[in-house]
């Protein structure tokens, strides 16, 4: 039977008198892959960061893995657009950071930095550092760093956002390569619809004014999937209705 991952109850946020969630609602699978879109001012970031620890909701109730949220762990790794890596460490030092930090032995250590250094195709660059990294790099960095930390749930905030082209679909073809492997749960923020359709499993819309979710799209598509396809571009005008509902016209 599935097991729930994420729950999320009637999460409200307000920073002053402003109101960046109302009402949020959310359950998540283990292994499940995410996506969350939406227009700029939502709330999607917000909710991520609730999930993170990094934020506490103003009410309402955040669990993963059973447990309330109070504050960041070692179970969520949270994957940032400017990849947030150490300048100063090599990409094999940024990567083993979180078990050093945790006392784990050298050993042990060595042996699963090599394995993610490699899950992530730089073992040629382990021992860079961040500005002898190309964008791509940096982020394969990143999102090795949460798995060596042993992470069960990944959180990315729009990663490949500031990539051109294409770096941004090789490293979502490794992403889903990658998450085929582990079985993580994966909530990844995005304002690309055809990103969204392309890794997920489910597409959480939400909506802005206050930030709200208002759809959630179960994507049936087998993998890999083809964004040219009849099925891919109905899901995506699906979508896009969601996000972008015509204006009511008036009758008068």
């Amino acid at each position: 039977m599935p097991v729930e991952m994420i729950r999320v109850e009637a999460v409200n946020k307000t920073f002053g008198a402003f109101q960046a969630l109302e009402g949020a609602e959310l359950r998540v699978e283990e292994g499940e892959f995410i996506c969350l879109i939406g227009p700029s001012g939502c709330g999607k970031s917000t909710l991520l960061r609730i999930l993170a620890g990094f934020e506490q909701p103003t009410s309402g109730y955040v669990f993963v893995g059973g447990r309330e949220v109070a504050g960041p762990g070692p179970d969520r790794g949270m994957v940032f657009q400017d990849y947030g890596l150490f300048p100063w460490l090599t990409v094999r030092r940024n990567i083993g950071f979180g078990p050093a930090a945790r006392g784990l032995p050298k050993a042990q250590i060595a042996e699963t930095v090599e394995r993610f250094v490699d899950m992530v195709g730089l073992s040629k660059f382990a021992d860079r550092f961040p500005h002898q990294l190309s964008g791509g790099m940096k982020q394969r960095v990143a999102i090795a760093r949460v798995l060596d930390n042993d992470a069960r749930v990944v959180l990315m905030d729009e990663p490949f956002g500031a990539l051109d082209a294409m770096t941004r679909e090789r490293l979502q073809d490794e992403l889903l390569e990658i998450w085929a492997r582990t079985k993580l749960t994966v909530i990844f923020v995005t304002h690309a619809i055809e990103e969204a359709i392309l890794l997920s499993d489910r597409v959480v819309a939400m909506a802005a004014g206050p930030g709200r979710i208002v759809a959630d799209t179960r994507i049936d598509l087998p993998r890999p999937r083809d964004v040219s396809s009849v099925e891919f571009n109905a899901l995506r005008r699906s979508l896009n209705l969601q996000l972008h509902p015509p204006e009511t016209l008036d009758a008068h």
